[in-house]
């Protein structure tokens, strides 16, 4: 898959009424505020370019370089730390994409890729002095995160801070964005939900049409008819809806997630407006760029 396939899959202007989640609290806020700048090594046109520079595509890009925190682990642990695609995909890409370029040139590309979008998205704000404050604020959260059982978070907080202000808001970016993720997988696992069935029954309550989301993942249609069995049989799940019990129940899911975050979020403190006031205006740029997917879904989804 090459820019401009990953452009026509993910980047398609969402018609028609947007449904509200009906959910927010102030780590949900950062957490919405900061997945544009954290994603931008993802999803950005220069981090394309630095992967393709060393030989990957675009998939092989995003699995690369978000596995390579973890260091040489071996492939099936880099898709168990991801948890909700199917475990096939990212152990293949992934073996694949170590066959062309080794720890070193990833994480160089990555940081690269990111600093450069970011700059050429902002141009002279780049420079404000807001932008190191703000990052100082985010380093003070994730210096208060707490890494037990996070393994995304943890390879992450063993990478060296980047020089340039701007690379160091996006490497806060993605800690905290890690952090979240592996709080929330956390809170899954304690469900009872594999990563097909949290899939589900979140596109659900974000508000995709059934199995939109979850088909992206790479799940097969056997894999997700069993997931909507699973949530049926549990009561979350009739006629291709969530339940009232599945409301509550993602809705459950989502204050486990956000308890996880706690620490950081405290340690933040009265700084989170600051820190979402400049983050917010940034992932506008980053949308209008065509370098974050504008649908507002999949930043509700993750």
């Amino acid at each position: 898959m090459d820019y401009a396939e990953a452009q026509a899959a993910f980047f398609t202007p969402r018609e028609g009424e947007v449904r509200e989640l009906g959910f927010t609290s102030p780590a949900r806020t950062l957490r919405d505020a900061l997945e544009p700048v954290a994603t931008v090594c993802f999803w950005s046109e220069p981090a394309y370019d630095a992967y393709a520079a060393v030989g990957l595509d675009f998939l092989q890009g995003y699995v690369y370089s978000r596995a390579c925190v973890l260091g040489d682990a071996e492939p099936p642990v880099a898709a168990a730390a991801f948890g909700v695609f199917e475990p096939g995909l990212i152990s293949g890409v992934l073996a694949d994409a170590r066959g062309v370029a080794d720890l070193a040139q990833i994480r160089a590309a990555k940081e690269s890729g990111a600093i450069t979008a970011l700059r050429e998205v902002l141009g002279d704000d780049a420079d404000a002095p807001e932008v190191a404050e703000v990052a100082a604020i985010m380093r003070r959260g994730c210096d208060a995160a707490d890494p037990t059982g996070r393994a995304l978070h943890a390879g992450l907080t063993a990478l060296a801070w980047p020089s340039d202000p701007v690379g160091q808001v996006w490497h806060a970016a993605t800690i905290l964005r890690e952090h979240r993720g592996d709080g929330h997988l956390a809170a899954l696992v304690a469900a009872g939900l594999d990563g097909v069935a949290a899939n589900h029954l979140t596109e659900l309550w974000v508000g995709w049409d059934p199995l939109a989301y979850t088909a992206s993942r790479a799940w097969s249609d056997e894999a997700m008819a069993g997931a909507g069995d699973r949530l049926t049989a549990r009561g979350w799940l009739a006629e291709g809806r969530l339940t009232e019990a599945g409301e509550q129940a993602r809705l459950a899911l989502e204050e486990a997630t956000d308890r996880s975050v706690e620490s950081a979020v405290t340690a933040i403190g009265d700084d989170l407006d600051r820190v979402v006031t400049l983050l917010e205006p940034w992932g506008e740029r980053l949308v209008a760029r065509g370098w974050f997917p504008p649908d507002p879904y999949k930043r509700a989804a993750g």
